[in-house]
């Protein structure tokens, strides 16, 4: 038996000493040092940990999104979320400077317009729930700057401290859920300035605080005897009535300002409330302070509350690649890839989060893959290679000949061009305008020729029906316009809570009164804020249906903007136009969802509240809300619709615009079952999405399908991301066995290059279309294989002996 047993023992330490000597080629390096102080913090040692251990370094989140660079370099799909996060953000802040200036539109009166505490948290609750990659959202006023019209004669008194709260729950074991299944959409919403006067640790505003980095990013904001210290919007607004009315109002910092609107914080462990790592996107919120003092002079504009939208740090993704043309900047993982460098060079991959091998090893210039491989190194794999596999593998191999690329061109013989324009016979016979969507297979030239061709001069030249494009022209809008109809989403989500939560007729113990109605100003408010804070938002509507708005019959506001990177927009109450078969609830697709959601709503998404608010003014300590735990009924983004791409001749923005329309919904007017109240509506640019024209599966609807022009015997399409509404937004990789020629800083032809190539052909010009043509690989290399040779010569010298006996 002891034998045995010292067999078992040795053979559990060779496999032990096995598993750590495979990987012994890999050094330690700055994932490394990030990991161990990612897992050192836990829920249970955060309250006890120095606070340099609650925050990683800044450099650890690279390449943030800057506001400076959204309409010159494209944001790549490694970054959506990020740029979300700061999008959500931007827009909370101008809505919140809004709304608590609108007060100087409306009548002075011995009352507050501010919203109620429970518009606070749905606002919060509906950021987080109608965006899965945010985790948390909050508003933190400075001390005494909060007003409130949640209490009974409290008419310019504020909150010693406020700030309402949400984040995502966990709840897995939640007994609200029978099923054992984490839902993600219970959150804990509380507000954060409710606690003991004698907790100081629990004063967000103080050192005691810890991780309350967000909110020095702004606050607090000293402002002495200046008047323009903060940043001024105009709105030219324009009632149901046909009054016009024209706003200014103090917000956050402009686009072209240093710093710019957005600060990022370093991630950090959020002790006591998610216990999780976390990465805030914080806007300050602008306001008069004091208020109501009758001496105008002495009111300042100052920044009174900051906006911050946080998401988890693990669903970020880390860039692995060394620092370079294209991937400058501040990154603790650079070059930290296990690409090898002879040979080969790294390029990112989106998708992987906090984890090693979100990146994959090309080949370098002067280099192919060997033949028996068909892509390129996954970093995944590489990262869990053994050493014999590493050193021995993940190699390309050099090429033998490499030609230099051509520079005198010429007209192809005529044969030649006859046989490209037999194989692309869209280019032999096409018709022009409008008709050429609408034939079997279009000439994309003539389609872009038309579509970019439809301005507002020459938009009143063509058919109205001209000007409605089929859906599959706009292939791609529901992935890269994914951020701009969740912001539509986030409001539609507010609006269902709202409306299913708060009751105005609700009746509490003590000085708290309910939450009014949804007022005009907020919802022009909100409108506002979707065109404000996303540059590619043209236009953004809340549609309201028939007398379901508080003393309205119909009410929609409309706001939109003429050009970007403007601080001046326009806002309008459509209802203004009512004559019969034009307003708004005649559009095509308000009429489609109101009859797709007119009877049955089981396919909403509930969501779970575990709401805790002040127990008074003071907020000495919080309590249970009164309905604990709460919910209500929400649309998901499949709920919402898309429109085809249409140009608006007669409209207000007058381009190619693609349309996303969320629903939302409250109770009748008995609150015994829910009914559909109307739809939140944005506008997108159609020329801002990016063209595929590479193949794809014949169910696909793309009008762009399989036109790109690469040789498809040796090599094979792949979009490229960032070119928006232009051909050639693609390249030609080298297809399996073969290898590109020339000598380049590249190692495909470019797709842009090549559609101008092969419309000189088109054209009877010179042209090199004929030479973007990848060669077999191998063919055409120079070397001296000593084994062969050997052999060869011996066999020449015993023939040559033989022959001369």
């Amino acid at each position: 038996m002891s034998i045995l047993w010292r067999c078992g023992a040795l053979i559990a330490l060779g496999i032990f000493v096995g598993v750590l000597a495979q990987y012994e080629w890999q050094p330690k390096d700055a994932f490394d040092e990030i990991k161990v102080k990612f897992d050192r913090a836990t829920a249970d040692n955060c309250p006890i940990l120095h606070v340099s251990d609650l925050f990683l370094p800044e450099e650890t989140v690279s390449h943030l999104p800057d506001i400076k660079e959204f309409d010159q370099n494209p944001i790549f799909p490694n970054r959506t979320a990020l740029l979300l996060l700061h999008n959500m953000a931007l827009t909370r802040g101008f809505f919140w400077s809004y709304v608590l200036q609108s007060r100087f539109i409306r009548p002075a009166i011995n009352d507050t317009y501010d919203p109620g505490m429970m518009y606070y948290f749905l606002s919060t609750v509906a950021d987080v729930s109608a965006n899965p990659s945010i985790n948390a959202s909050a508003v933190y006023f400075s001390p005494n700057t909060s007003f409130s019209s949640s209490y009974r004669g409290f008419f310019n008194k504020t909150f010693p401290r406020f700030a309402p709260r949400t984040f995502r729950l966990d709840d897995f074991n939640d007994p609200i859920h029978l099923h054992k299944i984490s839902t993600m959409n219970t959150f804990d919403v509380r507000d954060l300035g409710s606690f003991s006067p004698d907790s100081i640790s629990h004063d967000y505003t103080t050192d005691f605080y810890k991780i309350n980095e967000w909110y020095k990013a702004w606050l607090p904001d000293i402002v002495e005897n200046r008047h323009d210290t903060k940043t001024t919007y105009q709105v030219e607004i324009r009632y149901a009535n046909n009054t016009n009315e024209t706003f200014t109002f103090h917000g956050p910092p402009g686009a072209d300002e240093d710093p710019g609107p957005v600060r990022f914080t370093r991630p950090y462990f959020d002790c006591g409330r998610s216990n999780r790592w976390l990465v805030a996107a914080v806007v300050p919120i602008a306001d008069i302070y004091p208020r109501h003092t009758q001496f105008r002079h002495i009111e300042y504009p100052k920044y009174t509350a900051v906006s911050v939208i946080e998401m988890d740090f693990e669903r970020i993704d880390i860039n692995q690649c060394p620092k370079g043309e294209g991937n400058k900047g501040k990154n603790k993982f650079a070059d930290t890839a296990r690409c090898k460098k002879e040979t080969t060079e790294c390029e990112p991959l989106d998708g992987w989060g906090f984890r090693r091998g979100g990146y994959q090893c090309r080949c370098r210039p002067g280099f192919r893959l060997p033949s028996v491989v068909r892509r390129p190194f996954l970093g995944e794999i590489l990262e869990r290679a053994s050493d014999e596999q590493y050193y021995n593998g993940f190699d390309c191999k050099r090429i033998g000949w490499i030609h230099k690329t051509p520079i005198d061109w010429y007209r192809l013989p005529q044969y030649t061009r006859e046989r490209y324009l037999n194989h692309y016979y869209e280019y032999k016979n096409y018709t022009k305008g409008a008709t050429s969507l609408h034939s079997e297979k279009v000439n994309v030239n003539e389609v872009l020729n038309f579509i970019l061709g439809v301005t507002e001069n020459t938009c009143n030249n063509f058919h109205a029906q001209d000007l409605v494009l089929n859906g599959d022209v706009a292939f791609g809008a529901h992935k890269q316009f994914a951020n701009e109809a969740k912001m539509a989403l986030r409001l539609a989500n507010f609006i269902s809570a709202f409306l299913q939560i708060s009751d105005p007729l609700e009746v509490y113990s003590g000085k708290r009164v309910a939450d009014k109605p949804l007022t005009e100003d907020q919802m022009m408010g909100e409108t506002l804020s979707l065109v404000m804070g996303n540059s590619r938002i043209w236009t953004a509507a809340t549609y309201w249906d028939r007398s379901k708005f508080t003393n309205r019959t119909l009410f929609a506001p409309y706001a939109y903007k003429t050009q970007k990177n403007s601080r001046k927009f326009k806002l309008e109450d459509v209802a203004r136009i009512n004559k019969t078969g034009e307003d708004y609830t005649e559009l095509p697709y308000f009429k489609l969802l109101k009859q797709r959601w007119a009877a049955n709503f089981d396919s909403l998404e509930k969501y779970y509240m575990k709401m805790r608010i002040r127990h008074n003014e003071t907020g000495e300590h919080s309590q249970k809300y009164e309905h604990y735990p709460n919910f209500y009924h929400a649309a998901t983004m499949d709920h919402g619709f898309w429109t085809a791409p249409k140009f608006e001749c007669k409209g207000y923005v007058k381009k190619w615009l693609v349309t996303y329309a969320a629903p939302f919904f409250g109770f009748d007017s008995l609150k015994v079952k829910l009914e559909f109240k109307g739809i939140v509506a944005v506008s997108m640019n159609m020329l801002g999405l990016d063209i595929n024209q590479c193949p794809d599966d014949y169910y696909v609807p793309n009008a762009f399908k399989n036109t790109h022009k690469c040789d498809e015997k040796s090599s094979y399409c792949v979009p490229i991301q960032g070119r928006e509404y232009e051909l050639g937004g693609y390249k030609c990789e080298c297809l399996q066995g073969y290898e590109y020629p020339y000598e380049d800083p590249i190692t495909y032809f470019d797709g842009q290059l090549v559609e101008a190539e092969f419309l000189n052909i088109v054209n009877d010009e010179k042209s090199r279309y004929d030479t973007f043509k990848c060669r077999l690989a191998g063919a055409a290399a120079l070397r001296v294989e000593f084994t062969i040779l050997s052999v060869v010569l011996l066999l020449s010298w015993m023939l040559f002996r033989r022959w001369t006996r």
